[in-house]
């Protein structure tokens, strides 16, 4: 009896190829990478951390030089770390080739809050209603990001969004890096706050030596006066001060990082620590939308829900949301008056259904009895 083994093909694995003269605009610009894990798991599994990225990125570059890879594909370590895997998450261009000037970026979700990079965005200036001034404001950034070596010194390298929340901030900070093609490292500050002493602004340093290495690109640091605060309050926040210090040296431009532009935004502008308020060469404002601006918001959003709409008049309920942003138009009247009609089992999303909504929205609060408290 003979025993005939056929060998699986292998699939979802780059391949790997030498790079020739002629295959030189086909070399990969940006490869952004997410931990996969082993093949199969084990109690003596040792797992790899990524403590300096920027070593990684050679050490990568230098394995997998010349390996085509396609979004979906795994590269496997064959040194440190045998047959650990790493699933391609974004690659620009598509099926192209790992080369000596290739950025490769691992986002880890679990461990990493500032390694998180958006390469590629589907939020446009369309899709931001009004804001007609900022976004005037914004084409000098958006000329910055499309030509960085054009401005030397004189580049918008730092701005600052101050609005109410829900105006349209973080929509304006994609469509900008969507309109250059360039990656958003989007962060969050509470994120930031690290556990130990000295976490917090190691994340910064990070940030920003993560932001060189993809240059030309957007930071976008959201709720900035959770890291901001003034350091006057440090009674309140002990860690404050260390954290103010890194963004400030960064900021300052101690290390030139030319084609990283820092956005920044805030709704509590009052409360930053006036340094780092001083540092920002822009401030751009975000304010609520007017009657226009409101019925075209209704209008827009009505069109995408998932049931059919009564005849209503929206100028009149244009009239009466006056205050609110956006989002709370669309989170807090539109999508209550939908979840009535569907709880009601109705066909369609009625004109009472969204005078209710406009009813508890309009609710006043109870003043709070200071009788009571100690009750």
């Amino acid at each position: 009896m003979v025993l005939i083994v056929k060998t699986p093909q292998k699939t979802n694995v780059s391949l790997k190829r030498d790079i020739s003269t002629d295959e030189v605009d086909s070399s990969a610009e940006f490869l952004i990478l997410e931990p996969a894990g082993y093949p199969m798991a084990s109690l003596l599994d040792d797992y790899p951390e990524i403590e300096n990225p920027g070593v990684f990125e050679h050490y990568a570059r230098e394995q997998w030089n010349g390996c085509v890879v396609c979004k979906g594909e795994y590269l496997f370590d064959k040194r440190m770390y045998p047959d650990f895997a790493y699933r391609v998450k974004e690659v620009e261009p598509p099926e192209s080739v790992i080369a000596a000037n290739t950025s490769i970026v691992v986002n880890d979700i679990e461990t990493s809050s500032t390694s998180k990079v958006e390469f590629r965005t589907e939020i446009t200036f369309d899709d931001v209603v009004g804001q007609q001034i900022a976004r005037q404001k914004c084409k000098l950034i958006e000329r910055y990001l499309e030509d960085p070596e054009r401005f030397g010194k004189w580049a918008p390298s730092n701005v600052l969004f101050i609005g109410p929340s829900g105006t349209g901030k973080t929509m304006l900070a994609k469509a900008l890096a969507n309109k250059t093609h360039v990656p958003l490292l989007p962060v969050k500050s509470t994120d930031m706050i690290g556990e130990f002493v000295g976490e917090g602004s190691r994340q910064i340093h990070q940030l920003y030596d993560r932001a060189q290495d993809l240059a030309p690109c957007i930071i976008f640091i959201d709720e900035l006066d959770a890291i901001a605060l003034d350091r006057r309050n440090q009674e309140l926040r002990g860690d404050v001060s260390e954290i103010v210090n890194a963004l400030l040296t960064e900021m300052d431009g101690i290390v030139e990082r030319p084609g990283v532009c820092t956005i920044a935004a805030t709704n509590r502008p009052a409360s930053l620590d006036p340094a780092v308020r001083g540092r920002f060469e822009e401030e751009i404002e975000f304010v609520l939308p007017d009657e226009y601006e409101r019925y075209s918001i209704l209008e827009s959003n009505l069109a995408t829900f998932p049931i059919d709409v009564d005849d209503i008049d929206l100028s009149y309920f244009a009239s009466k949301t006056v205050g609110l942003s956006g989002r709370d138009i669309v989170e807090k009247f539109l999508k209550t008056a939908l979840h009535l009609a569907i709880m009601d089992d109705g066909k369609v999303v009625s004109a009472d259904d969204f005078n209710t909504s406009l009813k508890r929205i309009s609710k006043p609060v109870a003043p709070l009895n200071p009788d009571g408290l100690y009750v």
